[in-house]
């Protein structure tokens, strides 16, 4: 069984048992969170597709840490004209485990 949910801006296909990256939450490692806006439902040939949202479908997981992404390196730069700006930036997330998709 699968699901497609919406958080942080993006959309991710999960499935029972899954670890994903996401957007930084606001909950602590170990507690339970609730994904209420899911887009699809399937299992094998049988697919439920919301219009947008399928009603009565969430999708339940545990925070399992926090964390920072990779250093992304940003860059402007013009030729000859006495302009560099450099900056960097790291992405927080939270890795959250799927132990119910209903």
């Amino acid at each position: 069984m699968y699901a497609v949910i919406a958080t942080g801006g993006k959309q991710y296909r999960v499935e029972k048992g899954q670890v994903l990256r996401i957007e930084k939450l606001d909950a602590e490692p170990g507690s339970t969170v609730t994904f209420d806006q899911v887009l699809l439902v399937g299992a094998g040939s049988d697919v439920k597709v919301g219009s947008p949202l399928l009603a009565g479908a969430k999708v339940t997981g545990t925070v399992e840490r926090h964390g920072k992404g990779d250093k992304v390196s940003i860059v402007k730069f013009r030729r000859r004209k006495h302009y560099l700006r450099m900056k960097n930036h790291r992405q927080l997330f939270t890795e959250v485990k799927v132990t119910e998709i209903v």
